[in-house]
């Protein structure tokens, strides 16, 4: 592997968690079909991205230094 990423941009570790809390939600009563699994995987995934961004964002403005 090249290059690295914090975890939770990781599609693998959110494609895991969406398949625990679907099976955790199938066994209360509320199945998720496969396909429908990897549409909340792609979307779960959008939101963290744009939720780092924004926080990358927020964290310059209100930074007290400058980059050199």
């Amino acid at each position: 592997m090249t290059g690295s990423k914090p975890w939770y941009l990781s599609r693998t570790i959110w494609a895991a968690i969406v398949s625990i809390a679907a099976s955790g939600g199938a066994a209360l009563g509320l199945p998720l079909e496969a396909a429908a699994r990897e549409g909340l995987t792609d979307a779960v995934l959008q939101l963290v991205s744009a939720a780092a961004g924004a926080i990358a964002i927020l964290g310059r403005l209100s930074a007290t230094t400058q980059i050199r």
